[in-house]
């Protein structure tokens, strides 16, 4: 029996996908691609569609994107591959499609792929036969490595103002505290005094590092990949020098290869990103138990702390934990993109895709824990008392008594190792400090001890005896940090 199909029973035919965000209904009839399509009878699965397309988290690089190509634009037409008419009508476009975007009136369209299909296909419908014009002496290859150049450039710059802020932070309250005492630890036992100060200084020195890594990184990556086009450069005779310079890059990237397949810069500042992040997490956790009753060292303010729901007196560290915890995903991120490139063969891989969201959510990350560390530091109150208190516990003050054996009545320092073992063992059986001994005990043990040995026993004479350069002496830890705020208010600090 004959079953004749309706004008109502036939298939829509699909729609070409368009920049104001018109998408196919069709997903198995789907067409080619109109940008690259040419070659193929059919479009994609609908499956294929949805793993090629990365316009959802890609279309961050909006900025990038509009950048780099108003340089290629006037690269263009500095050597004559477009008009100055064209290449205004691209430019004022451009900046069209950029205030749309700014104001939230630009739909992306999944149907046409990424942030580059986007822009350029609005760019052609608003300024016509021009816009299709600007890809020319380009491939997504080399524009896509351009502006994620520029993308992790812009974030280094960011996060390194931020770490600077919270370096200033720590040093301005290191200042505050130069002369605090608290107890210095290994293995988490009371080994030596310090100060809070010193402490609060060691953080800054790691931060130094860490900025200092990004900065290296950053002259790295600064050499612009635009110019070589899908893998092998152009035929065209384009200025790859004019378009370096307009981009703030100093240079050229030197082979075409490589410069479409590099993702080394993504990942040295993921690296950079997850040393970073330990020191954070490092400090995150010393918060943690500073605030914990058996320390009460500091005290965070209410705003980076919460409540239980269930028990009325807590007052916890979240923000510390949450940026101990943000630290595993930025490590995460890194060793995920480090497994996607290691086996990519030259030159672009469709893999380097997955390039982007790792160093997305490892930067916002990031920018949320210095966020957060800084507010921390600045509003946190110290308990100085009870650091004070705790500083000579657990015979804190053993190794200057060990020195002061070695100074004095010049024993071998094995020897005086010896001898102060001994007395902390007769310290610790009578239940007192060493200040606590007599002198007669003492001299039990080693006749060469006189009454001048009590003098080094006490936390502040520690303290002010460690004046080897970096050590914990209040007068090294106000000069230390001073000289941190001065070399942080430098211009280019």
């Amino acid at each position: 029996m004959d079953n004749p199909v309706t004008e109502t029973d036939r298939p829509t035919a699909p729609q070409l996908p368009s920049a104001s965000g018109e998408t196919n209904t069709h997903g198995e009839a789907r067409l080619a691609n109109p940008q690259w399509g040419g070659r193929f009878a059919a479009g994609p699965a609908a499956i294929m569609a949805d793993i090629n397309a990365s316009i959802d988290f890609d279309q961050k690089l909006w900025r990038q994107d509009i950048r780099g190509s108003l340089a290629h634009a006037a690269m263009l037409a500095r050597v004559g591959l477009l008009t100055m008419s064209e290449e205004k009508e691209i430019r004022d476009g451009l900046h069209g499609i950029a205030r749309d975007i700014e104001a939230g009136a630009f739909t992306f369209s999944q149907d046409l792929e990424d942030i580059h299909m986007n822009i350029e296909a609005r760019l052609s419908e608003r300024i016509g036969e021009a816009g299709k014009r600007l890809h020319t002496a380009r491939s997504r290859n080399d524009q896509v490595a351009t502006d994620f150049r520029l993308w992790v450039r812009d974030a280094i710059d960011g996060i390194s103002g931020q770490i600077t802020a919270l370096m200033r932070s720590l040093a301005t309250r290191a200042l505050e505290h130069a002369s605090d005492a608290m107890p210095g630890f290994t293995h988490l036992q009371v080994a030596q005094p310090v100060t809070f100060g010193h402490h609060l200084l060691a953080y800054v020195e790691m931060l130094s590092r860490d900025r200092d890594r990004l900065r290296d990184a950053r002259a790295r990556l600064n050499e612009c990949p635009l110019g070589s086009a899908a893998l092998a450069g152009t035929s065209f005779p384009i200025d790859r020098r004019f378009t370096a310079n307009a981009l703030g890059f100093d240079r050229p990237t030197a082979n075409s290869l490589d410069a479409v397949s590099d993702r080394d810069f993504a990942l040295e500042y993921l690296s950079a990103l997850s040393l970073l992040g330990m020191h954070l997490s490092r400090l995150s956790e010393e918060l943690v138990l500073w605030c914990s009753a058996p320390f009460s060292f500091v005290r965070l303010s209410d705003g980076f702390t919460t409540g239980s729901s269930i028990m009325p007196q807590k007052k916890n560290p979240d923000a510390a934990e949450l940026v101990r915890a943000k630290v595993g995903r930025i490590t995460g991120d890194f060793m995920g993109l480090l497994m996607v490139m290691k086996g990519l063969p030259l030159a672009y891989a469709k893999d380097t895709q997955e390039d982007k969201e790792p160093v997305f959510d490892a930067t916002e990350a990031a920018t949320l824990s210095l966020a957060a560390m800084d507010g921390m530091i600045r509003d946190m109150t110290a308990n100085t008392d009870k650091m004070r208190a705790l500083a000579g516990a657990g015979f804190a003050t053993a190794t200057d008594l060990a020195d002061w054996l070695v100074r004095v009545p010049r024993l071998p320092f094995r020897t005086a190792h010896h001898v102060t073992g001994r007395l902390v063992g007769m310290a610790e059986a009578k239940n007192c400090d060493l200040a606590d001994l007599t002198l007669e005990e003492m001299q039990g043990v080693e006749p060469q001890i006189d009454a001048t040995i009590f003098d080094v026993l006490t936390v502040e004479s520690s303290l002010a005896s460690r004046t080897s350069e970096g050590g914990t002496a209040p007068a090294n830890v106000t000069k230390a940090a001073q000289l941190w705020l001065a070399r942080l208010e430098e211009k280019n600090a």
